[in-house]
């Protein structure tokens, strides 16, 4: 069988509603659990894996320098819904086969509250990974409004426990974004987009399928189930639905955009020729609206956020398909991966309900834009090489994750140029956790025979809509890619990644320290830095302090 387009309305996540306050602060609980829900007319119940049983997960909308705590459970079955891969460092045999921990992507947070991989914990908190510290998550969100999205970041198996469900959308506002008067409410609307494949037909139609083998394995066989280079998935999914249809009326709309696929890179463009304008990226506002030409499209790699608007007032009445032509794998593309040209369809009313008074302001927030003239800059190789399985494993600077020592060390409050040199075929979205960085240009390189690069060629300037803040970098391959970030304002250990999950699965993951400075004092105002990006805001304590000693009680409380 094959499934029908656009039958299915768009769903909206849910807003999660605090459980109750702690010394003032909302406090929330979240249950994974494992769930059967509708994703298409045609399909029977899919079993899923959801934060408090919902796929996409609720959404967080929360207020700059207002904290919020979270706990989040694990209620999910013993073993996996999907095919482990023991062999994957993290996931060996000796390793609980359901394990999660979440990362806030993109989040300002202190490492114990960041979502390390090796932090995780198991149904109950029975289990508990070596790097795990506590139950309960403080996030300060102090920092800029913006996108952000939490998952789930288990080492070895995050491309199985985000591809079950474990996803949703984390919104940051404050009152300068309420002053831009731009679409809001019902108006304002985050769309999450994946890919999946399905059992069509037999006793398990409906469910979800993931590959258990590479479709072509290198000699000798790998172990079985094996991790796989990449995932491509031969169905779209928006918000948990299956190519679902949003009714929208003609006037203008703002579209929070989020990449959630595994490996997938979108390029979408409106079947109607208009344009987006793109008002925001992974880290907040831009400086003014940019024109995403219909010509060019949007690109998106996994993981990647857009914050965009499209004004649908001159096309009533129409039918019109957000499409995607970008190339699987990306950038060069293979006959062997399903394409997906089709994402999603907006069928524009006839008329407004009400007159359209939000706007496009011509300014939408301050950017300091980083020098990187006298500060260290650090070379990092994307490298191809093969496991002792011979599949395909790409390595960061040649290391693997638990390889010792840490080679990137910036100190708290520096800033530093890294520079990502892609020796491979792919481009691979890279992530930085705890910082947002800008893109200050991108140049091809030559590489020789060794693997050495012996050129490198004329810088070109990031897209128009790639510079503001980031923490998302598309890396191309034969060029190196180069970034800027001020380190802090915490002190720890953090994982930088390529974020196709499948590549940072098998080890294309490295943590990095950002150590103690005894000359940088994160509390004080930093010269030229923007409001919206002080570290002083994370230290501007509240009347409500944050009080750690209840990291302690509630960890007693839940395991009495």
């Amino acid at each position: 069988m094959s499934l029908d387009k656009f039958v299915d309305a768009l769903p909206l996540p849910s807003v999660i509603k605090a459980k109750g306050k702690h010394n003032g602060i909302p406090y929330h609980e979240v249950a994974m659990k494992q769930v059967q829900q509708k994703l298409h007319r045609d399909l029977p119940p899919t079993t899923v894996w959801g934060y408090n049983g919902l796929y996409p997960g609720p959404t967080f909308e929360v207020r700059r320098n207002h904290p919020i705590l979270v706990k989040w459970e694990n209620h999910l079955p013993f073993e996996h819904l999907l095919p482990v891969d023991r062999t994957v460092h993290g996931a060996e045999p000796d390793q609980p086969s359901v394990r999660t921990v979440v990362h806030l992507h993109g989040g300002r947070v202190r490492p114990e509250n960041d979502g390390y991989p090796e932090a995780w914990f198991t149904k109950n908190f029975k289990n508990t990974g070596p790097k795990f510290l506590h139950e309960v998550y403080y996030y300060p969100n102090c920092q800029r409004p913006t996108t952000f999205w939490y998952h789930d970041h288990a080492v070895g198996i995050t491309r199985l426990n985000v591809y079950a469900g474990l996803a949703g959308f984390y919104l940051i506002r404050d009152e300068a974004e309420e002053m831009l008067n731009l679409p809001r409410g019902k108006y304002e609307i985050p769309l999450v987009i994946q890919d999946r494949s399905f059992y069509l037909s037999g006793d398990r139609q409906g469910e979800l399928f993931y590959p258990p083998l590479p479709e072509q394995p290198p000699p000798p066989p790998p172990p079985n189930p094996s991790v796989v280079p990449e995932f491509f998935g031969d169905t779209a999914l928006v918000n948990g639905k299956v190519w679902p249809f949003l009714e929208v009326e003609p006037r203008k709309y703002r579209f929070r955009l989020l990449n959630g696929s595994n490996s997938r890179f979108y390029r979408l463009r409106l079947s109607s020729g208009q344009d987006f304008v793109q008002i925001g990226t992974d880290g907040g506002f831009l400086e003014s609206p940019v024109v995403v030409l219909n010509r060019d499209g949007l690109l998106l790699a996994p993981g990647e956020r857009a914050d965009v608007i499209v004004d649908f007032s001159n096309h009533a009445g129409q039918q019109i398909i957000l499409t995607n032509d970008a190339p699987t794998p990306f950038p060069t593309g293979s006959p062997d991966a399903p394409a997906l040209p089709e994402i999603m369809q907006f069928l524009v009313r006839e008329k407004v309900s009400k007159p359209d008074k939000s706007e496009i302001p011509s300014t939408l927030s301050c950017i300091e834009r980083l020098d990187p003239n006298n500060v260290p800059v650090r070379q990092n190789f994307l490298l191809e090489r093969t496991d002792e399985f011979h599949r395909l494993k790409l390595l960061l600077n040649d290391m693997e994750w638990d390889e010792l020592p840490i080679t990137e060390t910036p100190y708290n409050g520096t800033v530093e140029v890294w520079e990502l040199y892609n020796l491979t075929a792919d481009t691979h979205p890279i992530h930085l956790h705890l910082v947002q960085f800008q893109i200050l240009n991108r140049a091809p390189i030559t590489v020789d025979e060794n693997g050495n690069v012996i050129d490198v060629g004329t810088p070109v300037d990031p897209d128009p809509n790639e510079r503001g803040w980031k923490d998302i970098v598309r890396a191309n391959p034969a060029e190196v890619t180069r970034i800027i970030a001020r380190f802090g304002p915490f002190t720890g250990i953090y994982p930088w990644h390529c974020h196709i999950l499948e590549h940072e699965d098998h080890e294309m993951m490295r943590p990095y320290e950002v150590l103690d400075n005894p000359n940088f004092d994160p509390t004080q105002v930093i010269q030229g830095q923007c409001p919206d990006d002080s570290f002083t805001q994370c230290f501007d304590c509240l009347p409500d302090c944050w009080d750690d000693s209840f990291h302690d009680e509630s960890s007693d409380e839940s395991s009495d």
